[in-house]
């Protein structure tokens, strides 16, 4: 019984060491980044890993008029609140509709949805901007909105799918005796129950959308209203210079919003995940 007892202690310390080590690999980068941002061009280039001697505050102060911090951050909030919003409601509803009614088509549109999330962005590349220059959708908001709306519904339709399947059908079925129409139905008893899966696309998408750089550069282009902080930053980065103190401090000052967006809502992403997948 001892033995035992002492097998699973020195298991367990193993375990938690190595998740210590992989903990610790994984800050490594934010630690680098966040140093490095205090530090002066030379003193990069010199040692990167070095704790800065001097810290140098106005990296942060030359960045946010530099970049029209400001605006950029503005646009990428609007444009991932947008998104998140009309991607929870759209892929919710489809969702709803494909598990209620489950006929040949239903299944069909969602095999389809399924298929979609194997297929690399990096592919559809060149079609999309062909596509949003015929239909007029580059350099406006509505063009990158509808991108990531299409983008993002196949993983947020499955995940409400799989949720959908968890949800009693007897409380529709009472609601549209009390004389309750669909759309009642819906928002009223299925939508509020959905809240954990709802909270977890929220999450996913909106540090995709925050973070996401290769999307925003093909459909808004050059449209220096609509920049976002990815965009941004990308200004440090010249043919034959590098401005690494600012763009550093720029990214720290990009990071950190949605950093504590995660932080705080983190836990649900794994409680909707597994309660979806209860009769998934």
């Amino acid at each position: 019984m001892r033995k035992n007892s002492e097998k699973y202690r020195g298991r367990t310390l193993i375990l938690e060491i190595a998740a210590v080590v992989l903990g610790l690999i994984f800050i490594s980068p934010f630690y680098l980044v966040l140093i490095n941002s205090l530090k002066s061009l030379k003193e990069i280039l010199v040692d990167a890993a070095s704790f800065p001697r001097l810290f140098h505050w106005e990296n942060y102060r030359n960045v946010w008029s530099a970049i029209n911090f400001p605006g950029a951050f503005w646009n990428s909030f609007l444009i991932t609140m947008l998104s998140v919003v009309l991607i929870v409601l759209f892929s919710s509803m489809a969702a709803y509709q494909i598990v209620r009614r489950p006929t040949r088509f239903n299944s069909f549109v969602f095999l389809l949805l399924i298929s979609a999330m194997i297929i690399p962005f990096q592919s559809l590349m060149l079609q999309l901007v062909r596509v949003t220059s015929l239909l007029e959708l580059r350099g406006e908001l509505y063009g990158v909105i509808a991108c990531y709306l299409g983008f993002g519904m196949p993983l947020s339709v499955f995940l409400f799918h799989g949720f959908i399947k968890t949800v009693p059908i007897e409380l529709e079925e009472a609601a549209k005796v009390d004389g309750s129409n669909p759309y009642g139905i819906y928002f009223r008893i299925v939508f509020p129950l959905l809240m954990p899966i709802v909270v977890t696309v929220i999450i996913l998408n909106t540090l995709w959308i925050w973070n996401d750089y290769l999307l925003p550069v093909l459909v808004i282009g050059g449209n220096k209203e609509l920049t976002t902080i990815p965009l941004a930053v990308t200004k440090f980065f010249g043919q034959y210079t590098k401005k690494w103190d600012m763009a550093l401090a720029g990214l720290v000052m990009a990071v950190t919003p949605i950093l504590i967006f995660f932080l705080t809502l983190q836990k649900y992403i794994v409680e909707g995940v597994t309660a979806g997948s209860v009769k998934g």
